[in-house]
């Protein structure tokens, strides 16, 4: 792995099991699809605040999901803390290194190398994040142009553009997060300097809750309008209630049926037969 820290402090791993802090080794994962195989994958990545990461309800509940509709499904344990921006004393704080970043261009690059062990499309892998991991499949939407550390193997010769987006409910992403309630107010919808989209940015799928409460809806907007003004093609579902952190837990509320948006949003894109459903 790139810009590795010595003596880092050992992984720590919550008392419920699906969260996982201090992450100074990353790992990707990679599961099966069942049945049918599309030819897709998807690179999952958790969220947490770029602190710990929520691997049971953001990652192998996500996988789960994904393997059952015949995608191949690779959960990332990507670096953290101090990987990529933080809430720290009113202020977001940016690392001098965004090692998350690093961690998902040599993912990508690594899933293209084994795409036809894995029965992977090599041309139909996605990137899916949540909350933090959001923020992730942003910057690994725009950041693709040339690694953002040296070259390690033949993996890091290989494109870390993906070819496809999902965030949900993603955070990091409007300028002003950080101002106070009136200068917010009266802001306008610009993004966070780290993410400069171009028209080569994937197309992408957007969705959140209007009453989240952690990461505001602006971040979903500013990064929406950027597609737009970019010509990228962009589908966004907004929803009045949800809140943060839903993951795929049974809800009543409209916003509960996103997994059947998204995989509709996949036969439209042609990453899954648009003459089946899978």
């Amino acid at each position: 792995m790139p810009d590795a820290i010595p003596d880092a402090k050992p992984e720590s791993v919550g008392v419920d099991g699906a969260t996982v802090a201090d992450v100074s080794r990353p790992t990707m994962t990679m599961y099966a699809p069942e049945g049918h195989n599309t030819g897709a994958a998807v690179v999952v990545f958790p969220g947490g605040g770029y602190k710990v990461l929520a691997m049971g309800l953001e990652g192998t509940e996500i996988c789960d999901w994904l393997t059952s509709r015949g995608i191949t499904c690779v959960l990332l344990k990507y670096r953290v803390p101090n990987s990529g921006p933080t809430w720290e004393k009113g202020h977001r704080r940016y690392p001098k290194v965004q090692t998350a970043l690093q961690d998902a261009e040599r993912t990508l690059g690594l899933v293209r190398q084994y795409a036809a062990q894995w029965q992977v499309d090599p041309h139909k892998i996605g990137v899916m994040g949540f909350s933090a991991g959001g923020h992730l499949v942003a910057a690994v939407s725009t950041h693709f142009a040339q690694r953002t550390y040296a070259p390690v193997d033949d993996a890091d010769k290989l494109s870390s553009r993906p070819d496809f987006a999902i965030a949900l409910y993603p955070g990091h992403l409007w300028a002003h997060e950080d101002d106070d309630r009136a200068s917010r107010d009266e802001a306008d919808m610009s993004l966070r300097p780290d993410i400069t989209v171009s028209a080569d940015t994937p197309p992408t799928f957007l969705l959140q809750a209007e009453n989240d409460d952690v990461d505001g809806v602006e971040q979903s907007l500013a990064y929406y309008i950027a597609l737009q003004k970019a010509g990228v093609p962009t589908e966004m579902h907004l929803y009045a209630q949800g809140g943060h952190a839903f993951g795929l837990r049974s809800t009543k509320l409209p916003i509960g049926h996103w997994p059947a948006l998204v995989e509709q949003w996949l036969h439209t894109i042609g990453v899954l037969d648009p003459q089946k459903n899978d």
